[in-house]
């Protein structure tokens, strides 16, 4: 039997909550809505942190090598060879592998993954107008940027690609997206493909073309409950630059503003799917395709007086999850908790490749049928921050100079806005307790550095 072609349709910064199939009424996402409707949705993945302010750096790495955060090499900015990257087990197995769009761990990882590719951007962020690209190089030096012109007509750039590809004020969207169609449309091989397509969106600075912008006055964007005009202590990385974005106290009115781009822009990448999923049905390939979509991170955008993914919050370490196409149930919605490291395992299951020894994740393929997921996850940013979940309950711990400073505890099943903090009140004493203890042992298996120096 033939293996299936894996089509990935990355993202950067999309929180959980922004799918309009999923219960989200104010944002339009219908070609994501399709993916739900023939796939399976989890509506509980979660990345588990980062060691770095980069956030998706590491996220990056833990997928791409289904390994957890202590056990990667350092933040993530480079992957060691004996840490099996997703391509390179593809390719083993016979697979086409082309990579477009944002890498954010290192050249040379970039080329294990992948045999080709186009349109790649080595980093973290960049104005969506006017992004440092690169063609695939296959020595690894990638020292032939694509010439960007200025556009004596336009406010924005001219990408000029190739003698005959002309980009007239392209965005990052638009760009990635046409170089993905344009591998499906051109490709005549007969072995199955991965191709990973990575999105620089949603993404700040947080610009788009005027079509998506005018779908979203910001005067009717609903902000959630938790949207707050400041967080409510020192959580360790307040200044950090995703904080300032927003003035402080934040203002409903420039959070309604950060929201409604936030959302233009996912909408006018929900259109570049759109475009990628016709594609595939226009090689006759849609019985005989998987499709994956996630995030790296979530983003606060406001909520609890936050606006970047530097926390434990469920809107920065949740992220959306779905599985659609070839071999997956339709229509279906897992709550089961699950991670970002799973998605490797869970291809190769569904793909009928060995995982390798290296992959620390679990396959979801379980979970996808009926059966369970993870019963605890364990999440860490910097050392300023520690977190465990249960499908109840989450507890942050603080730290500041290495010293704990702070406790949260949210019943998160039955008050998932994480608003009111039930870590002083004492019949949640032992919760507390039991947890802090769960936390501690999860932290010392998992080789987390902050636990072995509390200890000392």
């Amino acid at each position: 039997m033939a293996k299936p072609n894996i089509l990935f349709l990355m993202c950067d910064d999309r929180r959980h909550d922004t799918i309009a199939a999923l219960g989200n009424d104010g944002i339009r996402t219908p070609h994501t809505d399709w993916l739900v409707e023939n796939g399976t949705a989890f509506t509980h993945a979660f990345n588990p942190g980062g060691m770095s302010s980069a956030v998706c750096m590491p996220s990056r790495a833990m997928m791409h090598t289904g390994r957890h955060l202590f056990h990667i090499s350092g933040a993530g900015e480079a992957i060691p060879t004996d840490h099996t990257l997703l391509g390179e087990a593809l390719q083993a197995a016979g697979y086409d592998t082309h990579g477009i769009g944002k890498w954010h761990n290192g050249k040379e990882s970039f080329n294990r993954s992948f045999g080709s590719g186009a349109e790649i951007f080595f980093g973290g962020m960049a104005d969506h107008w006017n992004v440092p690209l690169f063609d695939c190089d296959p020595s690894g030096r990638y020292d032939k940027q694509l010439p960007v012109i200025d556009d004596p007509l336009s406010s924005n750039t001219v990408r000029l690609r190739q003698c005959d590809h002309i980009y007239a004020g392209h965005h990052s969207t638009d760009i990635i997206g046409d170089a993905a169609v344009r591998y499906l449309s051109e490709r005549n091989a007969d072995e199955p493909y991965l191709l990973y397509v990575s999105f620089l969106a949603p993404h700040d600075p947080r610009s788009t073309h005027a079509e998506y912008q005018d779908m979203y006055p910001s005067q009717e964007i609903m902000l959630p409950p938790n949207c707050v005009s400041e967080h409510p202590f020192d959580n360790g990385d307040l200044d950090v630059r995703d904080e300032l974005l927003a003035d402080r106290p934040r203002r409903p009115e420039e959070i309604r503003k950060h929201v409604a781009e936030y959302y233009a822009m996912i909408t006018h990448m929900d259109a570049q799917f759109g475009r990628i999923i016709d594609a595939v049905r226009c090689r006759g390939d849609l019985d005989n395709t998987i499709f994956v979509h996630c995030a790296d991170h979530g983003l606060a955008v406001g909520q609890h007086g936050l606006m970047g993914k530097q926390n434990l919050y469920d809107h920065s370490v949740r992220v959306p999850l779905i599985f659609s196409g070839a071999g997956v149930p339709k229509g279906n919605r897992v709550d089961e908790m699950v991670m970002l490291m799973d998605v490797f395992p869970t291809l190769c299951d569904l793909a009928g490749v060995e995982t390798p020894g290296s992959v620390e994740g679990q396959s979801v393929l379980p979970a996808m049928n009926g059966g369970g997921g993870r019963d605890k996850l364990f999440f860490a940013y910097l050392d300023v921050q520690r977190g465990i979940r249960t499908e109840k309950w989450k507890l942050i711990e603080y730290f500041k100079d290495g010293q704990h400073s702070r406790t949260q505890l949210f019943n998160v099943a039955a008050a998932p806005w994480e608003m009111r903090d039930l870590s002083g009140e004492e019949s949640c004493a032992g919760t507390v307790s039991s947890l802090r203890a769960e936390m501690a042992v999860m932290g010392i298996a998992l080789g987390d550095p902050l636990f072995g120096r509390l200890l000392q």
